[in-house]
């Protein structure tokens, strides 16, 4: 069974840029994980500070791989010239998870 993960980020409006920046040159480091089917990042509109990172896994076993592989590594200290690692574009952060029981497609035309 598919499991979502959302991660909601508290982000300051002058964090923004920032936060999807970082994103967008990491893009494309999730998808050819193992048991990986889905990503968005959802801005907020109007109301929040709270950005959404949606991701879909086969299964929670295929998301705690990746979370203790490939993300753990990207998020932690500098880089390969020794860099420091950035200030978070985040203030806050929490994991929701869901299992999915129900989904609907489009139908073609």
């Amino acid at each position: 069974m598919s499991v979502v993960k959302i991660n909601v980020l508290t982000v300051p409006q002058e964090q923004r840029e920032t936060l999807e920046k970082r994103f967008a040159s990491r893009a494309h480091a999730v998808e050819s994980s193992d048991g990986f089917e889905w990503f968005e990042l959802l801005r907020p509109v109007e109301g929040t500070d709270d950005y959404l990172v949606y991701t879909r896994w086969r299964d929670e076993a295929s998301f705690q791989a990746w979370m203790e592989g490939p993300m753990k590594a990207a998020h932690q200290g500098g880089d390969a010239s020794g860099a420091e690692r950035p200030k978070p574009a985040a203030s806050g952060s929490t994991v929701w998870s869901f299992e999915v029981v129900q989904q609907a497609a489009p139908k073609e035309a």
